[in-house]
């Protein structure tokens, strides 16, 4: 299990909440053992709720995996551009975790999209903070014409996690309590030649511009 989820308060709330859950359940079975119908509804529906929210803290804790915590602006990714042909180009990314992974991108600009989660200030001191993950890649035409008929490449950033927080968020209002927004961000820039560009990443949202040096 990874060392992020492992200290994760949502984590941890949502083992407490868990082993609360079914001492209450046990508590309810055992009042219904001795004919306390009242005691034992309450117990088992207080055993219940329990269990749910610790889900809810389960589900939370799993669904934040990939992201990012987000203070500032930051660097997300160095990306290397070596064109390859008229309008193609490979995409060389550099994280700074060290992972790097390389797209073939056919188009005139790199587009590139992230998903941002703001917590509400309560959350905050619970230790969830503004938090991004990087979504997708994607090669973007000037024509539009060339943008309706011409090749599309689109790669995936994102990494696959058993909840999906933002998509929660965007269907459902469930977790409107803890949530105070999930919005989608987007850049895109011209290459042309070989360069190298970094992509940043504020509260505002995503900015991609060539790398000093580069």
């Amino acid at each position: 299990m990874p060392l992020q989820l492992l200290s994760s308060p949502f984590l941890i709330a949502a083992l407490v909440l868990g082993v609360m859950g079914i001492a209450m359940l046990g508590a309810g079975v055992v009042s219904l053992r001795h004919a306390h119908l009242l005691r034992s509804a309450y117990r088992t529906l207080l055993g219940l709720l329990l269990l749910a929210l610790g889900g809810l803290a389960g589900a939370v804790s799993l669904g934040m995996q990939g992201y990012q915590a987000l203070t500032q602006e930051e660097l997300a990714a160095r990306i290397s551009i070596i064109p390859a042909g008229p309008q193609r180009f490979s995409a060389l990314f550099h994280y700074p975790d060290g992972r790097s992974a390389t797209f073939i991108i056919a188009g005139d600009d790199i587009y590139v999209d992230a998903h941002i989660l703001k917590w509400k200030p309560w959350a905050n001191l619970l230790g969830l903070h503004t938090a991004y993950e990087l979504d997708r890649v994607a090669g973007r035409y000037h024509s539009i014409e060339q943008e309706r008929n011409a090749e599309r490449t689109l790669y995936s950033l994102a990494q696959e996690r058993p909840v999906d927080i933002f998509g929660l968020r965007q269907r459902h209002a469930f977790l409107e309590p803890l949530l105070d927004a999930s919005y989608g961000s987007a850049t895109f820039l011209s290459v042309t030649q070989l360069t190298e560009l970094e992509l940043r990443i504020s509260t505002t949202g995503l900015l991609m511009r060539e790398a000093k040096g580069g």
